[in-house]
C-alpha cells in the first residue's frame, strides 16, 4: 500500500538523517495538512493520524453536505442521504481516508512538502553541529578545483576554500590533504557550506595553540599576530610564567615546533617576537633585536626612527619591505629605517627647516631682511642655496654670503 511504503521509506530516511519519530510525525502531519487543507475549510475539522507501528496514515475530516459537491471536503445531498436519510444541506458526514485513497497530485505534494521539511531540519542540525567547529582548524582532502576556489572533502561534508582565502602561489591537486581555518558556516540553496581560510592570522594562532603546549595551557600568551600570507608572519608572545622563555617555547627544541608550523604554511617565514611594554624595546624586537642599534620615538604621534648598521639595513627592511611593514603593524608605529649617518643628516635637516635665518651666525637684522625679501626664511633655505646665488642678492656682499653659507652647513 502507498501509505505503508511512504511511511516505511520516510522512517528509513528519518533514521538516516538522525531525526526522531516525534519530529517525523510532525513533519508528515504538516506535509499532509499543507496538501489537503487547500481543498478544505475550517469547518471540515481536518485531523491527521500517523501510526509507525502499522505504517499507516489516516486522515479524518467532516464532509459538508452541499447540493452538488465540487471539493474534497464536500458531499452531495444525494450521496449524503445514503449515509443518513435525515441529513440536510449544511450537515456533516464524518469521513476517514487512508493516504493511498487520495488523488496522485495530493500524494506528490505531500511527499514534496515532507522531503523539503526533512532537508531543512537536516540543514539546521548540520548548521548547529558545524557551528561548533567555527574558529577551529579542520583537515580535509582536495576534491576538485572550481571557478570560486577549491572544494574540500572534510569526510562528513564538503567545504569551500575560496580564491580570496588562499595563499598566493599555493596550488593543490585532487587528493592533496590540507589544513584550514573555519571562518564561517553558511546556509545556502544547495545546503550548508563551510567556509575555510588559510590566510587569516587566526589560522596561525590555532596552529600555535595546537603545536605549542605552553600556549594551549595559557602559560604563554599570544599578544598579536600580523601577516602577509605566503611571505611572512610576526607573532608577538609574552610569558605569564616567569620560569618560561616565551620565544624558546614557541621555537621548540632545535626549532622543531616553529618548523612544523612553517611547513604547514608552505615555508612562510614566521618570526616569534617577544612582547615588551616598552615601545622602544617592542619595536626593536619586532624588527629584530640583533639588527637594531637604537630606536627614537617622536615626541608626538606614533612615529619612530630605527637606527641600524649598513650591513643590517636590507635585513631590517626585509624582502619587498615586508619586515619593517609587519613590524609597524605589530607595534602600531610608523617606522623609518636609517643608518646612523642618515639619521644625523635627517635630524640636522629638520633642525634647519624649523630654524629661522636669524639663528645663523653672521645674520644681522638688515641681512635677515634682505634674505626674507628674496624668499629665504629658514636655515635650510640657506643650506640649499649656492654661494653664487647668495652673492647675487642686492645688498648682500660675497663675504657675508660665504659666512652665512658656512654657518648653515654646520648648524
Amino acid at each position: 500500500m502507498m501509505s505503508a511504503n511512504l511511511m516505511g521509506s520516510l522512517a528509513q530516511l528519518a533514521s538516516l538523517k538522525q531525526l526522531d519519530k516525534e519530529q517525523l510525525t510532525e513533519i508528515i502531519k504538516d506535509g499532509l495538512y499543507q496538501a489537503i487543507s487547500k481543498r478544505m475549510v475550517d469547518e471540515n475539522n481536518l485531523e491527521i493520524i500517523t501510526d509507525f507501528n502499522t505504517n499507516t496514515v489516516l486522515v479524518k475530516f467532516d464532509k459538508i453536505v452541499v447540493e452538488l459537491d465540487m471539493n474534497l471536503g464536500e458531499i452531495s445531498l444525494e450521496e449524503a442521504k445514503e449515509y443518513d436519510a435525515i441529513l440536510e444541506l449544511g450537515g456533516k458526514v464524518p469521513t476517514q481516508m487512508h493516504l493511498h485513497e487520495f488523488e496522485t497530485k495530493i500524494i506528490k505534494n505531500t511527499k514534496k512538502a515532507i522531503l523539503e521539511r526533512i532537508k531543512a531540519l537536516e540543514e539546521d542540525r548540520i548548521l548547529f553541529d558545524y557551528n561548533k567547529q567555527k574558529n577551529q582548524i579542520v583537515t580535509g582532502r582536495i576534491r576538485k578545483e572550481e571557478y570560486n576556489g577549491y572544494t574540500v572533502d572534510l569526510g562528513y561534508t564538503d567545504a569551500l576554500l575560496s580564491v580570496e582565502e588562499q595563499i598566493d602561489e599555493e596550488y593543490y591537486k585532487p587528493g592533496d590533504m590540507i589544513k584550514a581555518y573555519v571562518v564561517n558556516i553558511r546556509k545556502q540553496k544547495k545546503g550548508v557550506v563551510i567556509i575555510l581560510s588559510r590566510i587569516r592570522p587566526e589560522f596561525v594562532k590555532k596552529l600555535f595553540e595546537n603545536e605549542i603546549p605552553e600556549i594551549a595551557s595559557e602559560e604563554v600568551e599570544i599578544k598579536k599576530i600580523v601577516r602577509e600570507p605566503g611571505l611572512r608572519t610576526k607573532v608577538a608572545v609574552k610569558s605569564a610564567n616567569t620560569n618560561i622563555d616565551a620565544v624558546a617555547a614557541c621555537l621548540g627544541p632545535h626549532g622543531i615546533r616553529i618548523e612544523t608550523i612553517r611547513k604547514e604554511l608552505s615555508g612562510e617565514l614566521v618570526d616569534v617576537v617577544l612582547w615588551d611594554d616598552s615601545p622602544e624595546q617592542l619595536i626593536a624586537n619586532a624588527i629584530g633585536s640583533d639588527l637594531v642599534e637604537k630606536v627614537y620615538l617622536a615626541e608626538r604621534g606614533k612615529f619612530a626612527r630605527v637606527i641600524v648598521s649598513a650591513e643590517n639595513k636590507n635585513l631590517a627592511i626585509g624582502k619587498r619591505g615586508k619586515n619593517v611593514k609587519l613590524a609597524a603593524k605589530l607595534t602600531d608605529y610608523k617606522l623609518d629605517i636609517y643608518l646612523a649617518s642618515e639619521f644625523e643628516e635627517k635630524i640636522s635637516e629638520e633642525r634647519r627647516v624649523t630654524s629661522h635665518i636669524n639663528d645663523l651666525d653672521g645674520v644681522t637684522a638688515s641681512t635677515a631682511k634682505i634674505l626674507r625679501d628674496h624668499g629665504y626664511t629658514s636655515v635650510q633655505d640657506i643650506f640649499e642655496a649656492t654661494v653664487e646665488a647668495l652673492c647675487n642678492l642686492e645688498g648682500l656682499g660675497s663675504k657675508t654670503a660665504k659666512k652665512i653659507k658656512e654657518s648653515a652647513k654646520y648648524f
